[in-house]
């Protein structure tokens, strides 16, 4: 199996590791980057003969198309905005494509190719990574568990291990997906119809088992993708919010509400600048802290039995740094689910060919079983409604 790697960041780090370690017969690892030195790097931290390096942007269509033409699946871990224009290029060079998402618009723009993915007997498949990604495959496995569900909650979040102020984050993803994330309208679904709500907003305390404790969850846009919309008309009620150590989500909406996340250039002295690329810039600089970081997942369903037992399942993750091979959290729990999703697209486990929603096409109980294999912890709780988790 050949796949093709647009992007040598983290998640494309982790994506490759996972092809070449957990993802049996893959045979070729083109890894495609704009900037030499981080795609030297990551082909000598690889360090296997599989892997072919290939230096170009991924905005050169003449550059990337004879690579998908001979890849069997196409992954794009680089900054969502390419991702609608490379999946049309995926399709017409007949390589299944997937993406790790976060926009709701670019992901509107891939299923618009599902008539011509389907004539071109290949799958693309857009928001693979956490939440996106994730989050949703263990929703909708959770209500398709039960013979009737009453709501759905998703929350999830990639912390630091040893929180330090003044915001008790540090970055563990792109900077524009997360402000993308803060300013986004959220898709919700109440008393059995679709809404939307800010983004900020709705915040609850929450509890993990130590050391995290107390806990703060709001509601952020994007982590959902399609969910919502799939499963309108079976779930009454579903949201999806953000994980944080307490006080997070009071700082961050002073900064929106000062206007620092505006995207329109303002005029200084020295010229125009976007408020937002301003704080991007010192988020990126001021956040990028050391230390470990780890993501927690929390899906919770509660509904009715086959039996007509009324039931609470949850899936609860928490998963750490990988030192041994010095993969963060977060990079596992992007990156890994995507390169699952690459091989079975590769080895035919998934083949249904059109632009497909990931809740649909990925089973998820092969998706525990694959990251259990990994070494992610899972906790699958059944309990009554009510009781603690």
């Amino acid at each position: 199996m050949e796949y093709l790697l647009l992007g040598a960041g983290l998640q494309g780090t982790a994506i490759a590791f996972d092809l070449l370690h957990h993802a049996p017969g893959t045979a070729r690892l083109v890894i495609v980057d704009a900037d030499q030195d981080s795609l030297t790097a990551l082909a000598d931290r690889l360090d296997d003969r599989r892997v072919s390096p290939v230096c170009a942007d991924v905005r050169d269509a003449t550059a990337l198309a004879p690579l998908m033409d001979t890849a069997d699946v196409t992954i794009s871990a680089v900054n969502y905005w390419f991702n609608a224009t490379l999946a049309a290029l995926a399709v017409e060079s007949r390589s299944h494509f997937l993406d790790l998402g976060g926009n709701n618009d670019i992901v509107a723009q891939e299923f618009e190719l599902d008539d011509r993915a389907t004539a071109q007997g290949v799958t693309v498949i857009p928001d693979c990574g956490l939440a996106p990604g994730l989050a949703g495959i263990l929703g909708y496995w959770l209500v398709d568990g039960l013979d009737r569900a009453e709501s759905l909650k998703l929350r999830v979040g990639g912390l630091p291990a040893d929180p330090v102020p003044p915001m008790n984050y540090k970055v563990v993803f792109s900077v524009q997906g997360l402000i993308n994330e803060y300013i986004e309208p959220a898709v919700v679904i109440r008393d059995g119809r679709l809404h939307t709500v800010p983004s900020l907003s709705e915040l609850e305390t929450l509890l993990f088992p130590e050391p995290f404790g107390e806990l703060e969850a709001f509601q952020t846009s994007g982590g959902t993708s399609t969910l919502p919309r799939t499963l309108a008309g079976r779930v009454p009620n579903l949201d999806y919010k953000t994980i944080r150590y307490k006080g997070h989500c009071a700082q961050f909406r002073l900064l929106a509400e000062l206007g620092l996340c505006d995207s329109m250039p303002r005029e200084f002295r020295d010229g125009k600048v976007a408020p937002r690329e301003v704080l991007a810039s010192l988020l990126q600089e001021k956040l990028d802290l050391p230390g470990q970081d780890v993501v927690l997942l929390l899906a919770e369903v509660e509904g009715w039995a086959a039996d007509g037992t009324a039931v609470r399942k949850t899936v609860r993750i928490i998963d750490h740094h990988d030192g041994t091979n010095d993969i963060s959290a977060m990079m596992r729990m992007t990156g890994y689910p995507a390169a699952i999703i690459a091989w079975m697209l590769a080895s035919g486990e998934i083949a249904t060919p059109g632009a497909r929603c990931q809740e649909l096409v990925v089973p998820g109980d092969r998706m525990i079983e694959e990251l259990r294999r990994r070494g992610v912890a899972i906790e699958i709780i059944t309990s009554e409604p009510g009781a603690p988790a």
